[in-house]
């Protein structure tokens, strides 16, 4: 492998969601320590499972990986790390402040900003501190689907300036009154990623024209923020003893095309292509055999794959009568979520319904997926900036309008907080919420994590006008628009695979205790709804068919969608996935 020669001390592994990153992170650690090196491994994703590729409970503590000699592994856990940088904040003035005054500090800290601030310190510690550089030779990161991966890196810089500006009145950014002191450890952290002999960069993207538009574009914000150079690696290619039925050879000849089609700022850097295999990458042995080429022998079933007859239209159908409503299409980044939207939000225009169709998700293809235009579908994208700016002007023009100039300044300045982009996208996010009471509102939601975040801050409000409001009040809030059945149905969209299907049972639990009951799941890109005929795609489906199997057992509604032969891009081939009788 071109990316693990003479690898610096710290390698990150980015790229889209779903396109294996956890996998090739944790099989060049497993690869590193077989050469005698001491790594740490660590996640920084909010939907991490290098516990589960491992089989081992890991959480937010270094954890040895008994059956590797000098591996180690740690993963950062959004939630543990803000309640454990709350209780730092709160527990010097316990018993100090009326409970009163605690209750409105912990108030003031229990948003999404402080969980993704808490998530940096953690982080940024790990790049700088000086005992773990003297325990490891290598730490290699797992990081967040890019998304996160873009913010979390940005981090350094922005807090870096922020404080050494001296911005950030404590009443809007309570997250930031921990961080004043660690000036030092921020600077640090933006020197050792900007360094290509401590940092290398490794850029994992499957043979498809989006994930490989992702990592270009995840390329082109590292450089701006320092980060250069870089190595590319393509995963999951099907391999020669996959056969040459007619879904194999569609499926190279679309990443034959996507590969001839590789975008020019990454086209020059080191690649690597590793192989598809007929098994998961779960366990040590699977994770051993992942950099092997042409070793993977297909055993197909004894008896042939059958799946439920469970198409989307069903879906279609139930949802239609209504009228209008909000649909979440939810999920594991890199399941297929912009592309089971799009075919829902086609339909139900192409049915003569007023349809609006956003996304939340920051790597979204919402234009390209279409490829074109429908009457009476409107598509938009909650862009950060976009929201950022319009927020900024808001207040600007609503709390600014009667202060003096120094207010007015000092208002601005506040307004610079790299925590204000959650704030204004969660007020673009409400009012799609609000519009889904007359039309269809179809939300391509951003990755888990993500997804997480935003419903956090939808809570937050909640309680907030619910304080406020009191109980003498009538009021209707984004979450209890979000909880009512009758209006948003959440739809859990999962590849059949062990971690995407482990990931959405877990994003089910966490819908289910702020109330949101999911309405139907959808398996989407399914080789055994495809029905193959070589042993190598058998070997796959047999796998399928245990995970769909999980599926059912949690959902009430299920639609499965077969891998095509054909990439579901522009309005006729989403409109095909939603025909009667098609999956």
């Amino acid at each position: 492998m071109k990316f693990l020669k003479d690898p610096p001390r710290f390698l990150f592994f980015t790229g889209k969601g779903g396109v294996g990153k956890t996998s090739v992170a944790c099989a060049s650690a497993i690869e590193l320590a077989t050469r005698g090196r001491r790594v740490l491994l660590v996640s920084t994703d909010p939907a991490s499972n290098i516990g589960q590729v491992f089989g081992l409970t890991i959480g937010n503590t270094v954890t040895p990986i008994d059956a590797i000699a000098g591996l180690n592994a740690l993963e950062i856990d959004p939630e543990q790390a803000a309640d454990a940088y709350r209780e730092r904040i709160i527990a010097p003035v316990r018993g100090l402040l009326p409970e009163r005054e605690l209750a409105s500090i912990a108030e003031g800290l229990s948003g999404s900003c402080t969980t993704e601030v808490a998530s940096f310190d953690e982080f940024t510690n790990l790049l700088t501190d000086d005992s773990l550089l003297a325990t490891y030779d290598h730490i290699v990161f797992d990081t967040a689907p890019t998304g996160h991966t873009i913010r979390l890196l940005q981090l350094p810089g922005s807090w870096t300036e922020f404080l050494d500006a001296g911005k950030g009145d404590p009443s809007c950014l309570g997250p930031l009154s921990g961080l004043e002191k660690h000036k030092t450890v921020y600077a640090a952290a933006v020197a050792a990623l900007a360094d290509p002999a401590r940092t290398r960069l490794v850029l994992v993207a499957r043979a498809q024209a989006s994930a490989l538009s992702e990592i270009d574009r995840t390329h082109g914000e590292l450089a701006q923020i320092g980060i250069l150079g870089g190595y590319v690696v393509i995963n999951g290619m099907l391999p020669a003893g996959a056969g040459t039925e007619p879904i194999a050879a569609a499926v190279r000849k679309r990443e034959s095309a996507a590969l001839n089609d590789f975008p020019p700022a990454i086209g020059m850097l080191p690649r690597d292509l590793l192989e598809l295999k007929t098994g998961n990458m779960m366990g040590i042995s699977a994770l051993r055999t992942l950099f092997q080429a042409g070793n993977d022998v297909a055993v197909p079933p004894q008896t042939p794959v059958e799946v439920a007859d469970a198409p989307l239209s069903q879906f279609v159908d139930e949802l239609e009568p209504t009228g209008h409503g909000l649909i979440l299409c939810m999920g594991k980044g890199g399941v297929g979520k912009t592309t089971i939207a799009a075919a829902i939000a086609v339909a139900l225009a192409q049915r003569g319904h007023a349809v609006h169709l956003t996304t939340t998700d920051p790597a979204a293809h919402l234009v390209d997926t279409l490829h074109g235009s429908l009457p009476g579908l409107r598509v938009s994208r909650i862009d950060p900036d976009e929201a950022i700016r319009e927020y900024r002007n808001h207040v600007m023009a609503t709390k600014g309008k009667n202060l003096d100039a120094d207010g007015r300044a000092a208002l601005a300045e506040d307004l610079l907080s790299p925590c204000t982009d959650e704030v204004a996208v969660f007020r673009q996010f409400s009012q799609a919420v609000h519009e889904s009471r007359r039309e269809f509102v179809v939300v391509d939601t951003a990755p888990t994590g993500h997804t997480l975040l935003l419903l956090d801050a939808t809570g937050s409000y909640h309680r907030e006008i619910a304080r406020q409001m009191g109980e003498s009040m009538s009021f209707v809030t984004p979450l209890m628009r979000l909880q009512d059945p009758a209006l948003t149905k959440v739809l859990l969209v999962t590849l059949a695979e062990t971690t995407p299907v482990l990931e959405a049972e877990e994003l089910q639990q966490d819908l289910q205790r702020a109330g949101i009951q999911p309405w139907g799941w959808v398996v989407n890109n399914s080789i055994a709804a495809a029905r193959p005929e070589t042993p190598f795609l058998q070997a796959r489906a047999a796998n399928e068919a245990i995970q769909i199997d999980r599926v059912f057992d949690h959902a009430d509604r299920v639609a499965i969608v077969p891998l095509l032969a054909d990439e579901p891009i522009g309005v006729d081939r989403l409109a095909a996935l939603t025909a009667p009788g098609r999956g």
